[in-house]
């Protein structure tokens, strides 16, 4: 019996999944045993034609295994709305699957040991628009996918538009930015009309 495309993105996601629950090489795995946290693989459409990447999981994440689940993913919900996109229709991950202690920012060493994951998302998701949300994973996609000499801050690319082989891309700040700063949140939301109109 021939499996449909979407059982064998389930099954190739539940793969990962799986693998990232084992990885006990990971410098973060003592610290989700010892808080009792979930990897935070990612949620959402496995056919989603956009697809959003943070950083690394929070404390809220980290407890539930859901991204974006705190006060950012309030913000992000809030963006997704202003657009008339469902949040059930996007897939929503990170490049770091696990909190790294404390709410730091993910060190170089973490990011290489997760990105492989997030790269065979990337593959079995397909999406048609990739949008990063904040500094960490914008820098990721770009060295990744050939943009290393459009680099700039993410002040300078925010809402700005690339074309690569397989997808388009939009650098966005992160949601948790906005929390504190109005004047943010009305960038965020120029930059979701932008989004909405690359599908």
């Amino acid at each position: 019996m021939k499996i449909s495309v979407a059982d064998e993105r389930d099954i190739a996601l539940k793969k990962i999944k799986d693998e990232i629950v084992a990885l006990k090489s990971s410098p973060l795995y003592e610290e989700r045993v010892k808080n009792r946290y979930f990897p935070v693989i990612g949620e959402g459409s496995h056919t989603a034609e956009i697809m959003f990447i943070g950083e690394a999981p929070g404390e809220n994440e980290a407890k539930t295994g859901r991204p974006f689940c705190g006060r950012a993913g309030k913000v992000l919900e809030e963006l997704l709305i202003s657009v008339d996109i469902e949040r059930k229709d996007v897939y929503i991950t990170n490049i770091v699957k696990d909190r790294p202690p404390g709410n730091r920012d993910p060190l170089p060493d973490e990011i290489s040991l997760y990105a492989p994951f997030l790269d065979r998302q990337i593959e079995i998701i397909k999406p048609k628009v990739i949008a990063t949300l904040g500094r960490f994973s914008m820098q990721y996609v770009m060295n990744r996918y050939g943009l290393e000499w459009e680099l700039a801050p993410i002040s300078i690319l925010h809402g700005k538009v690339f074309k690569v082989e397989k997808f388009k891309f939009i650098p966005l700040y992160h949601p948790a930015a906005a929390i504190y700063n109005q004047e943010l949140l009305k960038v965020l939301k120029n930059d979701f009309q932008i989004l909405s109109s690359m599908l």
